[in-house]
Formats: C-alpha cells, structure tokens, sequence
C-alpha cells in the first residue's frame, strides 16, 4: 500500500490555497525552497516553500498533497450526499441520503442517546462467568467492536482458491504495543492521557465517580498483559511465522479457558474445521490474562470498548471526550466539524455506494486509458530490469518474471459492485445505521466461508486517493481518485511529470510490492510459496539488510528513529518504483524530446513530479505515533532515502562527495 503516510487523510480546506500554479502546466515552482540545493535535500527543495508557508489546519494531525486531494473529494462526496438528501433518487441514492440525514441530524443523537447500545451494556452487566463474557466477545464483533483479538476472513495464504477464518492479536485500545512500555516522556503522558480517558467515558456512563479511576486502571491493567504477549510491529510483517493453521481441537489446547465453538456461534460461522492463528504465544497467554482479571474489570473492558467505538455517533459528551484523548496521539488542535465525521462514517459503512455516484459525476474515463498504458510500460521495464540482474538465478529469474506478467491491473473502478441492498439504512438513527451497516459487513465477511473466492472485488473504494498490491491476488489496484493532482486538469500534465507522480509514485511501487521483503514470498497464482533458490534468497536478504540499515539511520524527531525492519517493504517498493518508472520514462516521447517546460528538463520534472507525491507535514505527536505504530516512512525519507540510491539522481543533479544527498557507490541499494 502507497499512501499510509500521515495519522487521518481527511481534513480542512484553508491551508490547500498555498497550492496554487501560475500556468497550466508549472506544477512545481510555487511549492519549492530555491534556496536549498537538490544536491543536499531535495525534499525541502522540491516541497519546502509549500512547507514554510502552509499550515497544518487546527483539525489535522498532519498536511499534505493527500490531504488537499481527500479535501476536494470530501466537497464532492457533501454534494453527492446532500442531493441525494435533497431529491432522493434511486436505491442507492435513498441509502446515502438517508444516511446523511440520520448523521446529521445532531438534536436526534442527543435525545435518543444510549438507546440503541442499551442492551448491549445490559448484557455486559450480566456477565457473571468467562464463557459468557467469551459470548459477548462474538456480538460485538458482529456489530463492528473487536475486543481480545482480531477476527476476519481472508485468503488462505497458501490455498489463495480459498477463504480461511483467521485469529490474530489485538484487544488493545492503544495504537500498538510499544505504548503501554516505552519510557519516554511523550509515551507515559499518552499512558496517563489514556487511563483518565477511560475514567472518564466510564463517569459519563454514571459509574460512581469515586471509584472509576481505580477501575480505569484494572482495564489499563488488563491490557497491558494483552500488550505484553503482542509481537512488535517488525515481526508481524513476516508471513511464515504468521501462518499457523490449526483444527478446533489444538485450538481449544492453546487457549482452555476459552470455548471456541460458542464463540463462532456468536459470530455466525458454522461449521468451521480449521483457523489461521497469527500468533499463538498470543492465545495461549489469554487463558492466564482473563483467570487472573476479575469479572468485573472484563465487564468494564467490554463496556469501555463497546461506548468509545461509538462515541462518534453518540451524544457529543462521548465525542468530545474521545477527541481531548485523541489529541494526544495526534496532535490536532480542533475536532472535525459534524459533516466531515459522518462522511467519513458513511465511507466506512457503505463507501463503495458512495463510489457507484462519485464515478458517476467525476471519473475521467480518458485517465484510465493513460495508466492502464503507463502500467504495461512499467512492467515491461521491471522485466527487462529482473533479465539484467546479476545477483539473481535464471531459473528464479524465469519464475520471477512468470509472476510479473500474471499481476492483474485493476484501475478505476470495480467491473462489478458489492450488492447493498440488504443493508438496512434509515433516516431514524446515525447509531442504528452503524450497527446495522457494521452488522451487514460482518454477514458478508462471513459468508466467504461458504464461497469461492471472489477474484474481482476491490479492497477501496473509486475515491479513495490511495493504491494498494494484494498478494494473495497477485494484483495492482488503483482507484480513480489515485492519480489526482490538486488544481489540475490530468490532461494538463505532461508525462514526465506523471511518471514521477504517478509511474513511479503508485504504479512502480505497488508492482515492486510483488516482489519486497513480504511479496516475493508469494507465487504469481498468490500462494505463500518458496519459489526463490536458497543462494537467491540469501542474495535478496543481503540487499535488503542495507535498506534496513540505511534507514534505521534516520532521526526524524529527537530520540525517535525509523524503523529499518518494519518499514522495509515500503522503502523497497519506493526504491524500486523510481528505478522502473526512470526505465520506463526513458522510452517515452516526453523523455525523447528533451523538452525545456518551465525551465525543469524532463528528467528534472520526473524527479520533481515523485517528490510532489509526498508533499507532507507532521505536528510532532502524529509524526511520532507514525514512526511507532507504521510500516511507511515519514514523507521526508520516502523522498531523500530512495534518491540517494539511484545513480539517475546523482547524474541528473550532479551530486558529488560532500552533498547532503551523496551516498558513497557501495553503500547504495541496489535490489531491484
């Protein structure tokens, strides 16, 4: 996946005037820092004049291109909803105004309350033994609540023809676990924050108010075991060690106290024989974290689960306190106005609806045809690049390739469209919809079980300004929204612009995800499947241990350095989607001509469109919650980290020893 680069995408308007070109076709020279050489940063000289001069609106945890684009969707998605509100429509349009009205209709929430969670909080309090508690575990999941542990279908990583019922670690409700250890001062202030949070969701629901800083800490507690047995963020990237398969009777054997049959009851699988276990260290410690953790204090976990998740569609009491917690993980200054929330809910429930009305209205169907062309061009070139290597075997080579020319490119849009007709959405209540909705998902999950895998569904919806690489597919996905350029018309954009924007950016990246750290260790029919020669795969690991080590060495904030392990796969992917979209870029016309647009050549304008791609900012907390909790790279190095790397950039530039970005020639990656 491509664009994971900031805390939350969606945000306000005000700062995206700073993105602003004089001429149709100068995409750069308004966002860019003159005074800084290329040579010695050239993610300040391409973005840093846009940096300076931009703030980060007061309800945002970070800024940036991705931000301005979800912005101007977010206006279209408004349009979209409220006429659908206004004029009704067909079924899909009743849906979504419907939505729209019950979300934004703020008197309702209030005067209806807890109403539609009650019996849930009634069953919670009748929890008297771990069975029914186990039991209660399985309804919320139903209604879209993951406590414990994470529960979904997906492919089985090494049958892809087949869905697989997996189990994984989770029931944490703080981003990762490193947060309930790490000693720094930042990280025990967000342990604090955290605790008086619970205390006080748990006062505004009328707990006695003398006691719920005591049971706020036994959920802390409870938690922190959780937290205690969770691998770190690096070892979950491994798909091997993440795939146990096993029967229901040595799944019973790894947790004892839980009753596993009830619990699959609750969720409605039936007829289960086998689960994918993640991480069975995790299970098998569960049966000591829940004998050792009293009722009551499981009874308060559920319950402040269950209200938190909620509390966006609930009086504003519970989202205004959500939000004082929030701020300390993201730094953002305002709480997000009331339209922006339920659109982003509306995305969450029922976005591929919204997708079919966004196509519709917006998609430019000429775009497709462009990538579609630009995606064959790139792959062609990582072939011609895999032929070359010299580090790598013909007979890996050739399965290599095999899998290149079997990755499926999806763009756009779906062929066919989920069927949401059974999804029940009224105007009477924002709640009520978002159980229903999260109901409706968790039916249609489920029901994979029972069906052959579904090859052509999306994964995102058509306005979703990200891109991503399924490995149990085999495939590239792009959704429309992916190739926007904020301000401009895709014609306007010449190809050695987008080839950086979008050749090497999206289409380069997500290709060279076949073949990262994780992705080479699918086939090309998406089965986890050793197809690399042991003196290959020792070759691979050599090169990619430098990529590690390169950015294990970057300091993005005092004391917080990027995770080298975790992040591998995204640097390999933003490496190897510059190398092919250069080769690529190197046989067009726009690169044949030579041409001068702007006073940039066209090498210049391919290495300025990439950087246009990651024109970011951070507050300090959200650009610390991203080096502790994401496997991306902060935007700065997915910039400089890979350039420093590519000898085109060193050509283009004329870097030599001394620059800022000079990289002596054995210390540069070279994968792929």
């Amino acid at each position: 996946m491509k664009r994971l680069i900031a805390l939350f995408l969606i945000g306000a308007f005000a700062a995206s005037c700073q993105f602003i070109s004089k001429s149709p076709t100068d995409v750069f020279s308004v966002n860019m820092d003159t005074s800084i050489s290329p040579a010695n940063d050239f993610f300040d000289y391409a973005n840093g004049g846009w940096v300076k001069k931009t703030p980060i609106p007061a309800d945002e945890s970070s800024w940036g291109i991705g931000n301005i684009v979800n912005e101007e969707n977010n206006e279209r998605l408004k349009t979209i909803n409220e006429e659908a509100a206004e004029h009704g429509g067909d079924s899909i349009q009743k849906k979504i105004g419907d939505f729209w009205m019950a979300g934004m209709d703020s008197s309702h929430i209030e005067k209806t309350g807890l109403k539609y969670i009650q019996p849930y909080l009634e069953s919670i309090n009748n929890i008297q033994t771990i069975p029914q508690f186990m039991e209660m575990v399985g309804r919320l999941y139903v209604i879209g609540i993951p406590v414990l542990m994470d529960m979904n279908v997906a492919q089985d990583d090494k049958q892809s023809d087949k869905y697989a019922f997996r189990l994984s670690q989770g029931g944490l409700g703080l981003p990762d676990r490193d947060y309930y250890f790490n000693k720094d001062s930042a990280t025990v202030n967000v342990r604090i924050s955290y605790a008086v949070h619970i205390a006080n969701i748990l006062k505004l629901l009328g707990y006695d108010s003398t006691k719920t800083r005591a049971e706020a800490n036994s959920i802390f507690t409870f938690e922190t075991r959780l937290a205690m047995f969770s691998r770190e963020l690096a070892d979950m990237r491994d798909p091997n060690k993440n795939y146990n398969k096993m029967n229901l009777v040595e799944l019973q054997k790894l947790s004892t106290q839980i009753r596993w049959q009830p619990l699959f009851t609750a969720i409605g699988i039936k007829n289960i024989d086998s689960v994918i276990v993640g991480q069975p260290e995790f299970f098998k410690s569960l049966d000591a974290s829940l004998t050792s953790t009293s009722i009551q204090t499981l009874k308060d976990y559920l319950t402040y689960h269950l209200v938190n998740d909620f509390s966006d569609q609930l009086p504003e009491k519970f989202g205004r306190e959500f939000f004082s917690f929030f701020k300390s993980l993201s730094g953002a200054k305002a709480r997000k106005p009331r339209w922006k929330r339920v659109i982003a809910s509306e995305q969450k429930a029922m976005g591929e609806l919204l997708g079919q009305l966004y196509v519709r209205k917006y998609f430019d169907a000429a775009s497709k045809k462009r990538y579609e062309q630009m995606a064959n061009e790139i792959r062609d070139a990582f072939k011609e690049r895999i032929q070359k290597l010299t580090w790598m075997s013909d007979s890996t080579k050739q399965k290599a390739i095999v899998k290149l020319e079997a990755i499926r490119r999806k763009i756009g849009y779906p062929d066919k469209w989920k069927d949401f007709s059974a999804m029940e959405i009224t105007n009477e209540n924002y709640l009520l919809n978002m159980i229903n909705a999260n109901r409706w998902w968790t039916n249609y999950e489920i029901s994979k079980l029972s069906k052959p895998v579904d090859r052509e569904e999306w994964f995102m919806f058509p306005q979703t300004y990200n891109a991503y690489y399924d490995p149990s597919n085999n495939e590239i996905v792009f959704p429309a929204a992916a190739f926007i350029v904020p301000g401009f018309k895709d014609h306007d954009l010449d190809d050695a612009v987008m080839y950086g924007y979008a050749g090497a950016s999206y289409i380069g990246h997500e290709i060279t995800h076949g073949f990262d750290d994780q992705g080479r260790l699918y086939d090309a029919k998406g089965n986890l499947h050793n197809w690399w020669s042991t003196q290959d795969s020792a070759a691979f690991a050599q090169r990619a241990a430098m990529i590690v080590k390169q950015f294990n060495s970057y300091e993005p904030l005092p004391g917080y350095h990027i995770n080298g392990s975790a992040t591998q796969g995204e640097n390999i992917a933003d490496l190897g989607g510059i190398e092919i979209g250069i080769d690529a870029f190197k046989k067009s016309n726009a690169y044949k001509e030579n041409k001068i647009i702007n006073g940039f050549t066209p090498m210049e304008r391919f290495f300025m469109g990439y950087a246009l791609s990651w024109m970011y900012k951070s507050r300090p907390e959200a650009l610390r919650h991203q080096l502790m909790t994401d496997v991306h790279s902060p935007a700065k190095y997915r910039v400089n980290g890979p350039f420093s790397d590519v000898n085109e950039f060193y050509k283009t530039y004329h870097l030599k020893p001394g620059d800022g970005m000079f990289v002596t020639d054995s210390l540069r990656v070279k994968i792929w």
